[in-house]
């Protein structure tokens, strides 16, 4: 199978052979060693500020969001949620269960969030959560945007980018963003499992000063435990392995603009090629991760169908009222332009038969 969604992704060869070994007990110097490897070159990649702290929960990216939302916020808070598809649904979703006041920017599905939209709300808010790639329609949104009005706010900036690490160019520091989120199954290449939360000083101080009603998500625990390269329950071991093995190769390769310019490289050949095909750009503000196309007649659903049994090709399909109209092809993973010639070739024999 050719894989061209957007999580789990293709894996390099040398993290993949990681996964056919034994995995080894993990109470151990040489595990912490590895442990500590990982949160440095994490911090690296995001340019964390000094003093700043990493974690890796064992659980998808929303574990993490979750656990970002219980460990900083509370009844006293009002959240701003940046909502403009199911991953955005998902931080309106975790602050109705956590009773955190909040209040939503609603966005069309593919819309662009603009200054005129953001500057609209101007309530007394305390944090501002967004997806910064909406996975769900490929949209990514303006960070400098975001972090002018997080800065002129005063507002804590949590991110999730999950799917937009290693594959647009975030920058903490510059950015002023307070709290990170990835996953091990986007363009970090692993199997799917482990989540990342990247914390600047002021986050970590306002952890350990936020009380959280939960033992598994509690940050505190899992930073005592991070300060010795160890994590408070049984992680995915073999997963924070094949990681620092992946992160290692991305930094022998040149580094995280290398992997960034890349993936950039992929998504703009992929566009080109199929710039003469009957499909339209979903968004007008689309990310490198993920091109989202919208057909123009109801047959996207039968695209990722025939691609799927008949050349043995995944993409991303959509779900709901998207679900016939717009499929996603990802550009993050182990993917090389011969891969998007197959798929290329693929889509074109199908639209002769759609035709």
């Amino acid at each position: 199978m050719l894989n061209f969604t957007v999580g789990p992704v293709q894996t390099p060869k040398e993290v993949r052979e990681l996964g056919s070994n034994q995995v080894p007990y993990f109470r151990t110097p040489e595990f912490s060693i590895v442990m500590k490897e990982n949160e440095k070159l994490i911090k690296e990649f995001a340019n964390a500020p000094e003093n700043s702290r990493a974690v890796f929960i064992t659980g998808s990216g929303t574990a993490s969001m979750e656990a970002s939302v219980i460990n900083l916020l509370t009844e006293k808070d009002n959240a701003l949620i940046i909502n403009g598809g199911s991953f955005g649904q998902r931080f309106v979703d975790i602050c109705n269960i956590h009773s955190i006041p909040h209040e939503e920017i609603k966005l069309s599905a593919g819309e662009e969030l603009t200054r005129e939209k953001l500057y609209s709300f101007n309530g007394k808010y305390t944090a501002l959560l967004v997806n910064l790639h909406e996975t769900s329609t490929g949209v990514l949104y303006d960070i400098d945007l975001l972090s002018e009005y997080c800065k002129e706010n005063g507002l804590l900036f949590i991110v999730d980018a999950i799917s937009c690490f290693l594959a647009e160019e975030i920058d903490m520091a510059k950015s002023g963003v307070d709290l990170l989120i990835t996953g091990s199954q986007k363009a970090l290449a692993c199997p799917p499992g482990i989540s990342v939360i990247v914390m600047n000083e002021r986050t970590v101080k306002r952890v350990y000063e936020t009380p959280t009603k939960c033992m598994y998500l509690d940050l505190k625990s899992a930073l005592d435990n991070g300060e010795r390269g160890q994590t408070p329950f049984t992680p995915a071991v073999g997963i924070l392995l094949q990681i620092n093995k992946r992160l290692k190769l991305i930094e022998e390769n040149g580094g995280v603009k290398t992997e960034v310019e890349r993936v950039k490289k992929l998504a703009n050949y992929f566009r080109s090629k199929i710039s003469d095909m009957p499909f339209k750009p979903f968004t007008t503000s689309p990310s490198n991760a993920v091109t989202a196309l919208k057909t123009d007649d109801d047959s996207a659903y039968a695209i990722f169908t025939k691609l799927k049994d008949e050349y043995g090709i995944w993409v991303c399909p959509n779900g709901g009222a998207l679900k016939d109209s717009v499929f996603r092809v990802g550009h993050i993973g182990d993917l090389t332009t011969d891969d998007y010639d197959k798929l290329v070739f693929a889509l074109k024999e199908i639209i002769k038969g759609v035709e």
